[in-house]
């Protein structure tokens, strides 16, 4: 059986819940304690795809609102990105949206993911839908996530992972 290693990176602004997204998926734990990345944090778990053992390093990069300043090394040798918008905060949209422009410009197109993250708050979120809708036009997948409860984080991942073979 053949075995393929693949670098997925998650970004976003700070605080919109890339570890807990991780630590959801990787250990199936969820802590209310919140925990800044400093750097890059870097997990690994491996999944069965058809017939193919895909393992995965995934990259945890600190959040930044000013996330211009991302270390573009960070991202070398990517696979995927899943890009995390916190759903009660409009502005991590744009955040995520810029990121995007940047590594396609910088990078290329790779394939990748929007999870709007938080969504056992979805009654308090500020996300503008009709945007949400406009991206799943242009052909964007996008998931509403819950790391807290666990809603499609695994979907998530394997379906980056399905994208990236």
């Amino acid at each position: 059986m053949p075995i393929i290693q693949k670098k997925i990176c998650l970004l976003g602004a700070f605080a919109v819940g890339k570890t807990s997204l991780v630590q959801q998926y990787v250990n199936s734990i969820f802590s209310e304690k919140y925990l800044t990345t400093l750097g890059v944090k870097i997990d690994k778990k491996s999944l069965q795809i058809d017939d193919t053992e895909v393992k995965l390093m995934i990259w945890d990069l600190a959040g930044e609102d000013e996330f211009m300043k991302i270390r573009m090394s960070y991202l070398k040798g990517s696979s995927g990105f899943l890009y995390v918008v916190d759903g009660t905060r409009s502005e991590t949209l744009d955040t995520v949206l810029m990121l995007h422009e940047k590594i396609e410009h910088e990078i290329g197109s790779l394939p990748f993911i929007l999870l709007l993250n938080k969504s056992d708050l979805e009654s308090d979120w500020q996300i503008d839908m009709s945007l949400i809708n406009e991206l799943t036009e242009k052909g964007w997948q996008i998931y509403k996530t819950s790391a807290k409860q666990g809603d499609y984080v695994d979907e998530a991942f394997i379906q980056l992972s399905h994208k990236m073979l």
